[in-house]
């Protein structure tokens, strides 16, 4: 997680570099360096897991989750104090934000080097092995370890909610600039949508550790199919109705990503855990990248509505998924 970060402070300031001597190439290399620091921040919360009790696990990734509503709601609102000291240095204006990247991520790699110890998986799988009385894996063992079907259906559902979540979000600005709506209400609907997305996490956590993964993974699928029927139903001027449709989708998204991170730490042992995680985390980019692809080719074939209509439509089919794979267990 510390190279992450690391990694993730060159590419911003690649960005940098980027911006003042006006090289595009080098603007999309340093991006796809910079992206490492968000991978890396995503793993985070499976790293709280490690060493949680298995009936707080939900707890721990919540910890996460909130914390990183700090940088979600803090970071939007820095962009012009930033901006104004890039230019005061010399530096095209928005590429300031990427000025406190560097130094965020670089100081974030350095405390995980400093303070992360000791390292809670490779203690977590020593624990596990020393509870089995037998040494611990090899790495051949480790990398040979297969997760549990759990890992699929949270996989399942982090991907579900993914693709929706981000299908939708990424159309509504222009939906709402299609209905003349301005930059500061735009601004407003895409805030509390980041809100939603964070905030609850704390109780979303501890109602999945009370509750159960599944419940708050059936929350997930009606939650969002809420959000994309309002947003279809929604009168492009209805500042309002906007904001709840948004509000909504923030939520069910948070439902989806915590459950479906808890079901797959619950289906995976030390050994893998790491492997697994990476790996879905992974799919669900690739599917965020797609989705957002997506809709603008729904979009401009039926519209808006349309394109609300399936991305609720798509997320309520998890709740079937979810009732078939209970019955097959």
């Amino acid at each position: 997680m510390g190279v992450g970060f690391g990694a993730g402070g060159v590419g911003a300031a690649g960005v940098v570099l980027a911006a003042v001597i006006g090289s595009v190439p080098l603007l999309f290399v340093a991006l796809f360096v910079y992206g490492a620091g968000t991978a890396t921040n995503l793993q985070a919360r499976y790293a709280g897991t490690d060493l949680a009790e298995p009936r707080r696990r939900g707890l721990a990734i919540s910890i996460a989750m909130v914390s990183t509503t700090l940088g979600a709601v803090a970071g939007p609102n820095l962009v012009e104090p930033l901006g104004s000291l890039a230019a005061a240095w010399g530096i095209p204006a928005l590429a300031g934000p990427f000025l406190l990247a560097a130094a965020a991520y670089t100081a974030a790699g350095a405390a995980l080097f400093a303070f992360l110890r000791p390292d809670p998986l490779l203690l977590a799988r020593r624990l596990a092995a020393a509870a089995e009385s037998t040494p611990e894996p090899s790495s051949t063992a480790q990398d040979a370890a297969r997760p549990q079907a759990g890992a699929y259906v949270g996989a399942t559902v982090m991907v579900l909610t993914q693709f929706a979540m981000v299908a939708i979000m990424t159309m509504t600005p222009v939906h709402m600039r299609a209905h003349h709506h301005g930059l500061g209400e735009i601004g407003l609907v895409i805030g509390v949508h980041i809100g939603a997305m964070f905030l609850p996490s704390l109780v979303t956590g501890i109602l999945a550790d009370r509750l159960g993964r599944l419940p708050m993974a059936i929350a997930a699928g009606v939650t969002l199919m809420l959000a994309g029927v309002t947003a279809a139903l929604a009168p492009g001027d209805a500042l309002g109705w906007l904001i709840v449709a948004l509000a909504l989708l923030g939520l069910g998204w948070n439902f989806g990503l915590i459950s479906g991170t808890a079901l797959v730490v619950d289906a995976t042992v030390p050994a893998n855990r790491a492997r697994t995680q990476g790996s879905i985390d992974a799919l669900i980019a690739l599917t965020g990248a797609g989705g957002g692809a997506q809709s603008g080719v729904i979009m401009s074939a039926g519209g808006y509505q349309t394109l609300a209509l399936a991305g609720g439509v798509l997320s309520f089919l998890l709740i079937p998924v979810l009732f078939w794979t209970r019955r097959g267990r």
